[in-house]
């Protein structure tokens, strides 16, 4: 119970986040949108072998951190919590594609290992990027940023609610784990035919409890539009952020900066 909890308070902390007071936060949410979307786009869209690349892309996430003041360690252990997707997705790359592609010294690594890696590092760059947007505007920002860029509303309303009714499924799960801890002795944790009935259970009173939530909204006048306290306001600051990032992006996507750079460095000694 203890454990469900402490993941809520966790999730909420990128909430809290974004309330910072920093030239970052204070930026317009679509700026902010926009700048990461074409930042994604570009990492995604760097070949598989192009480890080399992507170094230059590491740029942005660190700039963001810093001048924000956002905390390093808990961007990375939500990173790592879903790399397990990332990891099997490309962990049979290299029995599939075994060419030599790279040696170091003794070392010989082949295509597959180097596609495994790359996927390994596009994953951390774009996952890094969503999760600093979103503690650096908040989620409801970010959903009204989308609406306000006219994506459609049934989508941008569906993606909030699945937001807000993750907390509505996180605190029904651990009344009914507080409730059978009261009600039992038996501290071995949840066993098989036990896990079933609650799991079943918890679909029933998550469902129970969101129809309430919808009729709560609906008495409050809720109209499928997203509104939040702080007003958007797109300036040049904002247009000079998405234009200054862009042509980073480009610049590094269309070429090698890492090989450029280093060779510059080289030719000084």
């Amino acid at each position: 119970m203890a454990t469900i909890e402490n993941q809520l308070f966790d999730i909420r902390t990128m909430d809290t986040l974004a309330s910072g007071k920093s030239n970052l936060h204070r930026l317009d949410p679509r700026a902010k949108l926009i700048t990461t979307l074409i930042y994604v786009v570009m990492v995604v869209s760097l070949g598989k072998y192009e480890i080399s690349m992507m170094v230059p892309f590491v740029l942005y996430p660190v700039t963001m951190l810093v001048g924000a003041d956002l905390p390093v360690f808990y961007l990375l252990k939500k990173i790592l919590l879903v790399s397990p997707f990332a990891i099997l997705i490309g962990i049979f790359n290299p029995l599939m594609d075994t060419t030599p592609l790279v040696q170091i010294g003794s070392l010989s690594l082949s295509g597959g290992w180097i596609s495994f890696f790359s996927i390994l590092i596009r994953f951390a760059l774009t996952v890094g990027a969503a999760l600093i947007l979103i503690c650096l505007t908040g989620f409801n920002t970010v959903c009204m940023a989308l609406e306000k860029l006219k994506v459609p509303t049934p989508f941008v309303v569906q993606l909030l609610f699945l937001y807000r009714y993750l907390f509505v499924l996180i605190e029904e799960a651990s009344r009914m784990i507080r409730a059978r801890s009261l009600r039992t002795f038996d501290t071995s944790g949840l066993r098989f035919k036990v896990f079933v009935p609650l799991l079943g259970q918890l679909l029933l009173r998550t469902l129970d409890r969101a129809h309430r939530i919808h009729l709560a909204m609906l008495c409050r006048g809720f109209d499928g539009h997203i509104r939040v306290s702080r007003p958007m306001h797109f300036g040049h600051k904002d247009l000079l952020f998405i234009l200054s990032w862009s042509f980073f992006f480009i610049l590094a996507r269309s070429y090698n900066l890492s090989v450029i750079v280093g060779s510059i460095i080289e030719g000084f000694f």
